[in-house]
């Protein structure tokens, strides 16, 4: 028997180690000072997510109430439900949800099949340099404005002096005047986000594929796999734990539509409203035309519920199917 246990019988331990054992919490402080330096790290990210994410809920109960500015949000009156009564009574409403959820899901699916591919496009470059110059090209887009995206489309699209009607009359096709043709828009819409958002979602698959051991790939060369059979056995199954995720966080934001892309881009056409007009944009219009900041909070919080309860239900089918890649 060693001597810790002798003095743990006898009742002799050091002070240090008889007050973890008498304290419930010992074992908590003690991961705490072993990972101070990790959660110190964390701290900036924390800060930030409390004070625009969790401090500004306390003004969710604008959706409850008839916002004066001379009372303020707690000296404003109640008025219930009936925020969100003017929102699902809207004669709009229909257009305004179709829109909106046809379109984030067809971005979903595109970005993810697209981003996918053009990873392991990305990771079958053997030159380091042509690499970055590639991801650059790529990734640049992102960090462009809506605004200025909204410019460069227009200056495709421009029913009179475009390059895109240019073009069709060079090759004895008619222009099409693209600011009044609503169904044109149901693919620059996907096209658009997809050149503006490609970059980023490719460089997080590509680093999934960077942590694929590459003894799995030489095992597979010298089996005769071909490259058809590497992807579908060995890439693919290693990327579907954050493929997962990544989709069920999209469809957390399925009710939010980007609105620089669907007010930037068909600069604000009436007569586009049919395949343009979203959640987002038809509530600013109504915020800019009535006022009502009470009506666009309910819709906010509104989305918002929805979102959430989209998660669970997503993270609930997928760790029934495979636990192993649910989010929680």
């Amino acid at each position: 028997m060693s001597n810790m246990h002798v003095k743990a019988i006898n009742g002799q331990l050091p002070k240090e180690q008889e007050g973890m054992r008498a304290t419930p919490g010992g074992k908590w402080r003690r991961d705490l000072n072993k990972n101070k330096f990790l959660l110190m790290l964390t701290l900036p990210m924390v800060i930030f997510v409390l004070v625009f994410s969790y401090l500004p809920m306390f003004g969710v109960i604008v959706a409850f109430k008839r916002y004066q500015f001379n009372k303020g949000i707690l000296g404003s009156d109640w008025v219930g439900w009936d925020n969100f009564r003017f929102l699902v009574n809207s004669p709009d409403l229909w257009r305004i949800v179709r829109n909106t959820l046809g379109y984030n899901s067809l971005f979903i699916i595109l970005n993810l099949v697209v981003s996918v591919g053009v990873a392991m496009l990305l990771y079958e470059i053997v030159s380091r340099r042509l690499l970055k110059v590639y991801q650059t090209i790529m990734f640049f887009p992102h960090f462009l404005s809506w605004v200025v995206v909204a410019y460069m489309v227009y200056a495709f699209l421009n029913p009179r002096s475009g390059i895109l009607n240019s073009l069709l009359e060079q090759m004895g096709l008619s222009g099409m005047d693209w600011y009044n043709k609503p169904t044109a828009w149901l693919a620059v819409f996907p096209l658009a986000n997809l050149w503006k958002e490609i970059g980023m979602s490719s460089i997080i698959y590509y680093a999934g594929l960077m942590g694929i051991d590459p003894a799995y790939y030489e095992a597979a060369r010298i089996d005769g796999a071909s490259k058809w059979q590497i992807v579908t056995k060995i890439s693919l199954p290693f990327l579907y734990p954050v493929m997962t995720i990544l989709t069920i966080l999209a469809i957390g934001h399925i009710f939010s539509a980007d609105f620089g892309l669907f007010y930037q881009l068909p600069m604000n056409s009436p007569t586009l409203y049919a395949t343009t007009d979203v959640i987002d944009t038809y509530i600013f219009r109504a915020l800019m035309e009535l006022g009502n900041i009470g009506m666009s909070s309910a819709a906010g919080l509104t989305k918002s519920v929805l979102g959430f309860v989209l998660v669970l239900s997503a993270n609930a089918i997928v760790r029934r199917i495979d636990p192993d890649n649910s989010l929680f």
